[in-house]
């Protein structure tokens, strides 16, 4: 008999095989199921490679679809269509297209439908089983899960559908298609859907990320999600048209000033001290020293003039370290410049610069192109095809206290010698639209002491100044002036500024300089790209102007 400390002591349980160390029977059954387990799922696996083997022998299409094949010499001379080209193309005419899935659904095992997108247009595409090419189901049902906004290649005939296709840009005719292979397979899941941004944004001024639907319970795209997603907001038709008015504006500047014999310069956008009076600037690092981004190329500008170029002009970047989060307000802008000798008044200048505006807004209204981009514009933006200027050759010029007179007429107070607020200014658009008819203008004549020290004051009046702001539904557009050329004169309203400025210091010398060895008279402006596509759009916020926007709580993407 055991003693009761020997009880205590534990016990080693014993192995499932005995003694013998044989498997127990619930081992060899568990090693059983597990065997009949695995020649299951084998048997299920080879019926599967045979079944697809099987589809694969009797898929009579299998060469007319899938990933695009290898470069031949074939496929190099394919030729290729574009999408725009296809609103005038001929019925049964065969052509191949590049283009994005906007959308993709299997009708039925027989029948699926495509729209294909390329920039703002877009048609549909049928693929039918049977057919010439004898196309088969596995290729139907291959062409409708297509992951949206892939990219492909088809080719097809085109047809005229039995009744217009009104959910595509190309109405009138849709691609049967015949052959479909993937060039670039997008993701199946998207941050944001292209075609949820192609409805109108929220026009509130706050930026929210929560989602959004509108009154039929679509979603809804804030700017801010559009700003983080843009490359795929920017493949709407909309902003595709917005940025390529964006393109003509500048176009049309560059036509204008080569037609008056302007030379192209390309100034640096660093400077070894903040100039232009300091405010506003972004420092960086410069190898072991500090530099500064320019504010504009002003003072290169003139400096080119005191060169003998006679009249200069550039398209180039601006910087402002401002920290203003408003809907017209950013941190890096595109600047149209010009600068011109000046050969009896300054209002050469003025006429010069309301001239180009005036090009450039009545092309923008009368270029067929154009106008189609304006109204894809109109369909998202309802202001964009209702931009006024008057039917002549003059734009409408009213001087500073003109300008301050209207307001207090209007039951707005504005100082004689106060620079206009924003309100004041939207006030004022307003009201000149509805007497004038026109949502361009331009105002001359502001008070010298809201104007820059190298501003030209006016002779008869100290306290004006030769100088004008340019307007487009009441918000400005371009600040310009006369500069003062003599080198005496600058030097003494440098030092009167406030805060006082050296122009003898480092970051002046050179600029003055340019003055001190001569230099004719002269003025310009400084036009914002981003802001006249937004006011002549009438866009609520000039980030949907602007490719990639910079503003005090944005640097990316």
């Amino acid at each position: 008999m055991a003693s009761s400390a020997e009880q205590d002591l534990p016990t080693r349980p014993k192995e499932e095989g005995g003694e013998s160390g044989a498997p127990s029977k619930n081992a060899l059954k568990k090693a059983q199921k597990e065997k009949e387990k695995a020649e299951k799922a084998a048997k299920r696996q080879e019926q599967e490679r045979q079944q697809k083997e099987q589809a694969e022998a009797n898929d009579t299409s299998k060469h007319l679809y899938g990933p695009l094949p290898p470069p031949s010499e074939s496929l190099a001379k394919q030729q290729l269509s574009e999408l725009a080209e296809l609103y005038d193309a001929k019925e049964d005419q065969e052509v191949t297209v590049d283009a994005r899935i906007h959308n993709a659904r299997v009708q039925s095992a027989k029948l699926a439908f495509l729209v294909l997108r390329e920039e703002a247009h877009t048609i549909q595409a049928v693929i039918a089983e049977g057919g010439t090419n004898k196309i088969s189901r596995q290729m139907v049902k291959w062409c409708g899960g297509i992951n949206s906004e892939s990219i492909v290649r088809a080719t097809g005939l085109v047809k005229q559908p039995k009744e217009p296709v009104t959910s595509t840009s190309i109405s009138n005719f849709e691609l049967h298609v015949e052959k479909l292979y993937m060039i670039s397979e997008a993701a199946q899941m998207l941050p944001v859907q292209v075609k949820d941004c192609m409805r109108a944004p929220p026009m509130s001024d706050e930026a929210k990320d929560e989602p959004e639907t509108d009154s039929q319970g679509l979603p809804v795209v804030s700017l801010n999600a559009r700003l983080n997603n843009r490359v795929l907001d920017g493949r709407t038709a909309a902003n595709q048209a917005i940025f390529q008015l964006q393109s003509g504006i500048s176009n049309l500047f560059m036509e204008f000033m080569n037609q008056h014999r302007f030379t192209w310069i390309n100034s640096s956008r660093l400077a070894g001290a903040a100039t232009e009076g300091g405010a506003g600037v972004f420092e960086i690092k410069y190898f072991d020293t500090k530099a500064y981004l320019t504010q504009s190329p002003q003072f290169f500008k003139q400096m080119a003039i005191a060169m003998d170029m006679k009249r200069v002009c550039e398209i180039g970047p601006v910087f402002r370290a401002e920290n203003s989060n408003t809907h017209r307000h950013l941190t890096e802008f595109t600047g149209l410049d010009f600068e011109m000798v000046i050969k009896n008044d300054y209002h050469e200048v003025l006429a010069f610069g309301e001239k180009l505006m005036l090009y450039i807004i009545r092309n923008l209204q009368q270029r067929a192109e154009f106008q189609r981009l304006t109204k894809v514009v109109d369909q998202v933006f309802p202001s964009a095809g209702d931009f006024q200027i008057p039917s002549g050759d003059e734009a409408l010029r009213l001087k500073f206290a003109d300008a301050i007179k209207l307001l207090n007429e209007n039951g707005i107070e504005a100082g004689e010698y106060d620079d206009l607020s924003t309100a004041q200014e939207k006030a004022l658009g307003g009201i000149i639209r509805e007497k004038y008819q026109t949502d361009f203008y331009t105002i001359d004549k502001f008070p010298s002491a809201v104007r820059p020290f190298y501003t030209m004051p006016d002779a008869s009046n100290p306290k004006l100044s030769n100088s004008y702001d340019f307007f487009m539904r009441g918000q400005e557009i371009m600040s310009g002036a006369q500069r003062i050329h003599d080198y005496n004169q600058l030097c003494e309203r440098m030092r009167k500024n406030d805060p006082p400025l050296d122009p003898l210091s480092e970051g002046f010398r050179h600029y003055t300089d340019a003055f001190k060895y001569g230099c004719a008279p002269h003025g310009g402006g400084g036009l914002g790209l981003n802001r006249i596509l937004q006011f002549y759009l009438g866009l609520p916020d000039i980030r949907f102007a602007t490719l990639f926007p910079r503003d005090p709580g944005r640097l990316a993407p």
